[in-house]
C-alpha cells in the first residue's frame, strides 16, 4: 500500500472474496487498520480486520467513516445474485442505494483520499452485436435489468462521485469472471456441475480472473494511487468448448430456454448475465490496465482454470440427478424427454472413456 498509516475501508465483508481481501490488506506493513463493513459478520477468520456491523443503505456509514479517519474506501459490496439478498428488489438498493450512501458519505469526509470500486465486465453486457474485445471507452449497457444494469448505474454515480471530489482518486477495476478453488459465485457453479449444460450452436469465448488475482489487483489499485476504469483478466481467451474439455466435464446440448431451466431447478444460479455470456461469450481488452495501472495477473485465463479444475470433486453419479432437474422442467413432451436420455448416456460415455 502506499504510505504508512493506511486506514482502509472494505465493504461486503460478509462473503468471502471481500473478507479475504480485507484479511490480505491487514496483514500489510503500511496499512494500519482495516475496518470491514457489512449487515452480518463474516464467517472464517478475518485476520487483522475490525469488523463494524453497518449497512452501508444507512448514513450511519458516514459516522463509521469519520470515527475510523479512512482514507482509502474498497467497495465490493456489489451483489451479483438477488438469491442471497431476498430477491431484485433488494439485490438493488443493496446495489445502487448502498453505493450511493457510500458515496455521500465518502464526499463528506475530508480525510477520504481514494476509492477503489470492484465493478464487473458485465457492465459490457453480451450479445451477438459485440466487438472481439471490449476496452475500457467501449459502450455500457443500460438497458434490460438485473445485475449488468445496477453496475452501470453504479458507475455513473462513481464518476459523479469523482467530478465532485477531484481531489479523491478513483479507482474502478472491471474484473471478468472471478474462479478459483474456494470461490463461490454464479460462473463457479456452473463450472462444478457434473454435467455442464451448452447451448446449441453457440461456443462462447470466456475469460477467467484467479481469485488470488483480484486480491492482487486490488492491493496494487490501492497502492498505486492512480485514477480510472480498468478491465482485469487473465490473459487469452478460451471458447467453452476448450474449458469443459480442460474440466473433463461431459456436456449437455440444450436449446435457448435450456440454460434457463437450471436455476428454477436449484442447481446451479443462472442468471440473465450469465446466459448470454454462456450464449455469446465476451472478450475485455487489459491493454491499459499493463500498460497504465501497472498491473498483470499472475494467471493467465488457461491457468486459473487449470488451478480451478484441480479443486473439482468427481462427478460420481450425479449425472442422472441433474438429468432428472432439467427434465422436470422441460416442456412435456415425451420426444425431448428422450432426446435428453440420449443425450445423457451418450455423456455418460463420452465421460468414462474420456
Amino acid at each position: 500500500m502506499a504510505s504508512a498509516g493506511r486506514v482502509v475501508l472494505v465493504t461486503g465483508v460478509s462473503r468471502d472474496l471481500g473478507r479475504r481481501f480485507a484479511r490480505a490488506a491487514a496483514a500489510h506493513p503500511n496499512v494500519e487498520r482495516v475496518i470491514g463493513v457489512d449487515v452480518v459478520p463474516p464467517r472464517g477468520d478475518i485476520g487483522g480486520m475490525s469488523f463494524v456491523r453497518a449497512d452501508i443503505r444507512n448514513p450511519v456509514i458516514a459516522k463509521v467513516i469519520a470515527k475510523e479517519d479512512v482514507d482509502t474506501v474498497v467497495h465490493m459490496s456489489i451483489i451479483s445474485t438477488p438469491g442471497s439478498t431476498g430477491g431484485r428488489s433488494t439485490m438493488k438498493e443493496l446495489n445502487v442505494i448502498g453505493t450511493m450512501q457510500l458515496l455521500a458519505a465518502c464526499q463528506k469526509a475530508a480525510t477520504v483520499r481514494h476509492l477503489v470500486v470492484k465493478s464487473t465486465a458485465h457492465v459490457y453486457g453480451a450479445s451477438n452485436r459485440d466487438p472481439a474485445m471490449f476496452t475500457e471507452t467501449s459502450e455500457t449497457r443500460r438497458a434490460g435489468g438485473g445485475y449488468a444494469k445496477d453496475v452501470a448505474e453504479i458507475e455513473g454515480y462513481v464518476r459523479g462521485f469523482a467530478r465532485r471530489r477531484p481531489d479523491v482518486c478513483v479507482t474502478t477495476l472491471r474484473c471478468t469472471n472471478v474462479i478459483g478453488p474456494k470461490v463461490e459465485s454464479p460462473m463457479a457453479s456452473y463450472l462444478r456441475l457434473p454435467l455442464i449444460p451448452r447451448r446449441i450452436g453457440f461456443d462462447p469465448r470466456l475469460q477467467f480472473l484467479h481469485e488470488s488475482d483480484l486480491y492482487a489487483a486490488l492491493a496494487h489499485a490501492v497502492r498505486s494511487e492512480i485514477s480510472g476504469t480498468f478491465n482485469v483478466a487473465g490473459a487469452g481467451v478460451m471458447p467453452l468448448s476448450q474449458v469443459v474439455r480442460r474440466l473433463q466435464r461431459p456436456t449437455l446440448p440444450v436449446p435457448s430456454f435450456g440454460l434457463g431451466l437450471l436455476r428454477p431447478a436449484h442447481v446451479a444460479p443462472v442468471s440473465p448475465e450469465l446466459r448470454a455470456l454462456l450464449t455469446f461469450g465476451r472478450g475485455i481488452d487489459t491493454t491499459r490496465t499493463r500498460e497504465v495501472l501497472g498491473f498483470e495477473p499472475a494467471y493467465t485465463t488457461a491457468g486459473a482454470l487449470d488451478d480451478f479444475a484441480a479443486g473439482l470433486v468427481p462427478t460420481g453419479g450425479r449425472i442422472d440427478s441433474l438429468l432428472a432437474a432439467v427434465e422436470e422442467r422441460l416442456p412435456s413432451n415425451r420426444g425431448v424427454e428422450h432426446q435428453l436420455h440420449a443425450i445423457g448416456q451418450a455423456a455418460g460415455e463420452d465421460h468414462e472413456h474420456g
